[in-house]
């Protein structure tokens, strides 16, 4: 990591103590019932100012000139939207796009169902809280962890030597030749979505076991009296029960996946058709010296983004009324 990466990394974390501290301050002024007077604004712009302009700094700024960069070369001139053309041009562009989207479908989707069926079944059984400490504990690893983790077990070896990748060994043990699993495209960009789908299972499985246990007991005893079986009852109380959880884990893990980079990194570096977007940004600014081409990956990553917050938080607003 070099110099501006580490200041870069040092004023984002500001920025968000920043955040906090403001949206903090505004809330227990807004709170406070007792009359206002013009030296309590006074006072409240004093205590703000510091964290709103270390927001500015950390965050508004780099926002707006990662935008502005977007518009141009490495060498300064003015290109217009050249950047964003290349972006939606090239082949291997539109390969990174593609393999985005199918990250973003396949992993909230895919850990959030086997999150929510592993915390079902495994509702006060016995030893539960063991089961479920075995499937959290990748959340505890780091993404560029889960990546070596699992690279070992693609790791290939030519036919003949002993194989130390978990997944050639299961297939020289049937009879078959080992595969270069991380150089097979297209199986390689899903082998790399079960890493993200491994670590992403166990935060899903958390909060929504959570959440069904705030399940009312009588509503489940009444569609059981009404002679439902096991999965009306899931279906129809469980599920509408816990559906503020599920767009949580959802919108959540989304996010994650559309900003994953430290996996495809560790495990292929983008090569072989496996870049995705913040793999690609990089790649673009700091390995091809085209700022401008990582600088528009970052607003287009930054409009994907957008949509699912704006979603998320609509719908904590109808749950709020509806409360």
């Amino acid at each position: 990591m070099t110099t501006a990466d580490l200041i870069g990394k040092i004023l984002q974390v500001v920025a968000g103590l920043a955040l906090f501290a403001v949206v903090v301050g505004l809330v227990l002024f807004l709170i406070d019932k007792a009359p206002k007077r013009g030296r309590d604004y006074v006072q409240l712009g004093a205590f703000l100012a510091p964290a709103m302009i270390l927001l500015l700094l950390g965050l508004i700024y780099p926002a707006v000139r990662t935008t502005f960069l977007s518009f141009f070369t490495s060498s300064g001139n003015f290109t217009g939207l050249d950047n964003f053309i290349w972006m939606f041009t090239q082949p291997d562009a539109l390969r990174t796009l593609f393999n985005t989207v199918v990250w973003v479908i396949l992993v909230p989707v895919v850990s959030t169902i086997i999150g929510l069926a592993y915390a079902v079944f495994i509702d006060k059984s016995r030893g539960e809280k063991y089961f479920k400490a075995l499937v959290f504990m990748p959340v505890a690893i780091s993404f560029v962890g889960a990546g070596i983790i699992w690279r070992f077990v693609y790791e290939f070896r030519p036919s003949g030597r002993d194989q130390i990748g978990a997944l050639n060994q299961i297939v020289v043990w049937f009879g078959g030749e080992p595969v270069q699993w991380l150089q097979s495209s297209p199986i390689n960009t899903l082998l790399l979505i079960v890493v993200m789908i491994w670590v992403q299972t166990g935060f899903a499985m958390v909060v929504l076991s959570a959440a069904i246990k705030g399940v009312p007991v009588e509503q489940l005893e009444a569609a059981q009296l009404d002679g439902t079986n096991g999965w009306q009852r899931f279906r129809n109380v469980t599920v509408p029960g816990i559906r503020g959880s599920l767009v949580v884990v959802v919108t959540t893990t989304s996010i994650a996946t559309l900003k994953v980079f430290d996996i495809v990194r560790t495990m292929t570096a983008g090569n072989f058709d496996t870049s995705v977007i913040a793999n690609e940004m990089y790649t673009q600014a700091f390995r091809a010296n085209e700022p401008g081409r990582g600088a528009a990956l970052a607003v287009v990553l930054f409009i994907l983004v957008m949509p699912i917050v704006i979603y998320n938080v609509r719908i904590l607003r109808q749950q709020r009324e509806i409360r």
